[in-house]
């Protein structure tokens, strides 16, 4: 019971944090945390434990815990292994993709349209990062699923400090043009794509931007417990 009480925290401030509800930089108090989850503060220092694990959080001796708030190198390293990644990623998925598979991934990319047509920040952000993890959920490849979205969440926390809401709005169209190119089985070309498109995110970044502010009682209001 502890475990998954420990797990659903940790999800739903990474939830909090990929929705950019969650800012670059807020304390995360611990007994705030705990009133709000109806949880001891030793499952909420569990919960920061993990989160730490994953970058997400910085833990600071004497101060507490922190959102962790990225630097430009750090912002840059995130983007190159990325890069790595899903250029094979995209390569691997063209080799083994059946219709049903890219069905799925169309499905992924209307439901961004939609988000982005309703101007769901929320619910948009969360499905332009997912699309990446979608696409290794597909071809069955957990670990590398799992590895995606811990880098995607990270670049959540990146987008959130340096990227410009006009830079945000070409990603929608850019997914399009990948799953066109898989649907028409050209493999290189979505390759590049995939890559001109991750080049695309990290050239929209701006690193002299003043870092977003939040409280995290106003946060906290939009997380379920």
């Amino acid at each position: 019971m502890e475990a998954s009480t420990t797990s659903f925290i940790v999800e739903s401030l990474t939830k909090a944090i990929v929705e950019h509800r969650l800012m670059p930089g807020t304390k995360l108090a611990e007994q705030k945390l705990a009133d709000h989850f109806g949880v001891s503060r030793t499952l909420v220092r569990q919960a920061l434990f993990q989160l730490s694990q994953n970058r997400l959080i910085k833990l600071e001796p004497a101060r507490g815990a922190f959102v962790a708030t990225p630097s430009v190198g750090e912002a840059r390293q995130v983007f190159a292994v990325r890069r790595m990644l899903e250029a094979e990623m995209v390569r691997s998925f063209a080799a083994q993709q059946t219709p049903a598979k890219l069905r799925a991934l169309k499905a992924h990319v209307a439901a961004e349209k939609k988000a982005m047509e309703a101007d769901d920040v929320g619910q948009r952000t969360e499905l332009l990062g997912d699309f990446h993890v979608r696409m290794a959920e597909l071809m069955g490849n957990e670990v590398l699923a799992q590895l995606l979205g811990e880098l995607i969440s990270r670049c959540a926390l990146i987008t959130l400090m340096y990227q410009s809401a006009s830079a945000a709005e070409h990603s929608h169209e850019e997914h399009a043009d990948i799953v066109a190119a898989l649907a028409q089985g050209d493999a290189e070309q979505a390759v590049q794509l995939m890559q001109q498109h991750l080049d695309h995110v990290e050239a929209g970044l701006t690193f002299d931007r003043d870092l977003p502010t939040n409280d995290l009682s106003m946060a906290l209001s939009s997380i379920s417990a």
